[in-house]
């Protein structure tokens, strides 16, 4: 709207400035014809200035013709001027031609007669005041372009920010889920077996495992949003891990034995065939998730059931994981975001392999290839 005045405020004081030209070509004769023709003529051309903007052709002609009947170059030269700054490129020619005729047409009036010099001389200064309007014009539509690839460009960035932070929000979701529903289903398997004991010193056992595993997840969430920070902290040494316990996969080589055996004291009965021996620690880290999300599935779906981890290396050396288990109990009533197997499924996509799970035998089997590398998606 600010704008929009703005420009109002500028046509009304063209408007203004052709009608004292008027008014001084009335009382001083610029033109032979009667003062009555004068004066028409030069309020009419100075009136139609004010819709130079949106009819830049009826300025640019009514400007050309009042300029022979009144002797006025002011509605002339802004008409002209407009028609090549606000119209179309044709219209822009349009209106020079009209410049010339009308610069033309005065000298007729004005002589009573048209030579070659008049007719060079109108042409001249029609095209001076054409091409200046050009060149404004020119200038205008660059501005324009230059701020809206800065806006383009700054919409693009937001953009880019934006899927950032999606993305980063969606790899802490993922990390979350992988740190800590490893840890719940231990903590509900721990509680299942106190709600069916009557030994005091296992209850006391079971106990303290819940507790030391609960203490652990807590431990886990902290780290986990630690990346939430807004700098990174200083390096440290990684904290101690409780006996029994498997160290985080981001604590440096993941310690799959450990996995499986705290899965094991807490009352799952877990198989490790570990054919492939030692790994690098990128590819350790992502056999460490897949088999970590199969146990963790395994005894969320199928309480009871053995599960039989699997790490062997393939023909073409890449390593090969299973978690395969039989069909189970009833199935544990914990919630599922349904957002494991789809994070890992991302993690083995980015390390370069590939994640297949489903029904086999009657039970359900997780398969991942991943392949021999020291550095892998985290």
């Amino acid at each position: 709207m600010r704008l929009l005045q703005r420009r109002d405020v500028a046509d009304g004081v063209l408007v203004l400035a052709c009608l004292a030209l008027t008014a001084l070509a009335v009382r001083a004769s610029w033109s032979v014809l009667p003062a009555p023709v004068i004066a028409a003529a030069g309020v009419a051309g100075a009136g139609a200035q004010w819709w130079r903007r949106r009819l830049p052709w009826l300025a640019a002609v009514a400007g050309a013709a009042a300029y022979p009947l009144s002797g006025n170059p002011g509605p002339l030269l802004v008409g002209v001027y407009s028609g090549a700054v606000h119209g179309s490129r044709r219209g822009a020619a349009g209106a020079g031609v009209a410049g010339w005729a009308g610069i033309a047409g005065w000298s007729w009036v004005d002589e009573g007669r048209l030579d070659a010099d008049d007719v060079v001389f109108s042409a001249v200064g029609a095209v001076l005041v054409t091409g200046l309007g050009l060149y404004v014009a020119a200038l205008r539509e660059l501005r324009a372009s230059w701020q809206e690839r800065a806006e383009r460009a700054d919409t693009e960035r937001l953009l880019r920010d934006e899927q950032a932070r999606a993305a980063e929000r969606n790899r802490i979701a993922r990390e979350m889920h992988d740190v800590l529903a490893h840890k719940v289903s231990l903590i509900a398997l721990h509680a299942g077996a106190l709600e069916v004991t009557t030994d005091t010193t296992r209850f006391q056992q079971g106990a303290g495992l819940i507790r030391g595993t609960a203490r652990e997840a807590l431990q886990d969430l902290r780290t986990v949003l630690g990346v939430l920070q807004a700098s990174p902290p200083a390096a440290s040494s990684p904290p101690p891990v409780p006996s029994g316990q498997p160290a985080a996969p981001d604590d440096g080589f993941a310690d799959l034995p450990a996995l499986v055996l705290a899965a094991t004291r807490a009352g799952q009965r877990v198989e490790l065939r570990d054919l492939a021996g030692p790994l690098p620690a990128g590819t350790a880290r992502v056999v460490y998730r897949v088999a970590q999300e199969g146990l963790t599935n395994a005894r969320k779906h199928a309480p009871g059931a053995p599960v039989t981890v699997t790490v062997e290396r393939d023909p073409a050396g890449a390593v090969a994981v299973t978690v395969a288990n039989p069909a189970g109990g009833a199935a544990l009533d914990l919630p599922g975001s349904g957002a494991g197997l789809v994070g890992l499924a991302e993690r083995v996509r980015l390390a370069g392999g590939t994640l297949r799970s489903g029904p086999a035998g009657g039970g359900w089997r997780l398969a991942a290839v991943v392949p021999w590398q020291e550095a892998t998606a985290r």
